[in-house]
């Protein structure tokens, strides 16, 4: 017999996207939206990204020798950005691979978990509730995220967290499995390094992300019936 949980996690990218729920990349989405700020393409990022998950988490997704990720290329079709990406992932799974810290992390997790689960929440006084969901790189004794950066150290790396959000990403996933640690794992592209921050529940950098979920959900419950 398939349980909920398993049915949801075998879903493909596609099924999980249309879900009705609310998800942190809708929150992401709302924010640009109210600064009227122009909306990155993320379509290569996105595949870029996915690209360094499978090879570490989901590897039968991939063909080594062809270079295929579920028998597609990277960017639909070959090129020589495809295969400088290529080499470039490589490398930074390599590097992944080779630091004992960032293996024993994943050791006996579960990859690629999706989290479903109605949430109440309160922004300032005022309750509300949203049907959230969420997809992790792993989870384990410690979950969290990889992520691939431009970064070259650990300041800049952290600097970049703040810029793109990671930290209410995080607290938001913390929050609908109820995890009290979690950590985010940078890839450099440009040197190979690894980054590893840690967010602990109470901690500045898990209030931080509340405090910036919350905001954005009370919105998105505010406008849902207009967005």
């Amino acid at each position: 017999m398939i349980t909920l949980q398993s049915s949801i996690n075998q879903m493909s990218d596609l099924d999980y996207f249309a879900r009705p729920e609310v998800s942190n990349s809708d929150l992401t989405k709302l924010q640009n939206d109210l600064s009227h700020k122009v909306h990155f393409d993320p379509i290569d990022a996105y595949a870029f990204g996915s690209l360094i998950d499978a090879m570490i988490t989901e590897p039968e997704r991939i063909d080594w020798f062809l270079r295929t990720i579920e028998s597609k290329p990277l960017y639909g079709e070959r090129s020589e950005k495809e295969q400088r990406d290529w080499d470039h992932a490589l490398k930074m799974n390599r590097a992944f691979k080779d630091n004992e810290n960032a293996v024993r992390l994943l050791k006996g997790a579960s990859f690629q978990k999706i989290s479903v689960a109605k949430r109440d929440m309160n922004w300032n006084g005022v309750s509300f509730s949203l049907d959230c969901r969420c997809k992790w790189d792993w989870f384990g004794h410690i979950s969290g995220d990889i992520k691939s950066t431009v970064a070259t150290t650990q300041k800049q790396f952290l600097a970049a967290c703040h810029y793109f959000g990671y930290f209410r990403s995080r607290a938001w996933y913390m929050d609908l499995e109820n995890t009290d640690r979690d950590i985010i794992i940078g890839i450099s592209k440009k040197n190979y390094k690894l980054f590893f921050i840690p967010i602990t529940r109470g901690g500045e950098l898990y209030e931080l992300g509340k405090s910036q979920y919350l905001d954005l959900a009370m919105k998105y419950w505010v406008l849902r019936d207009k967005i």
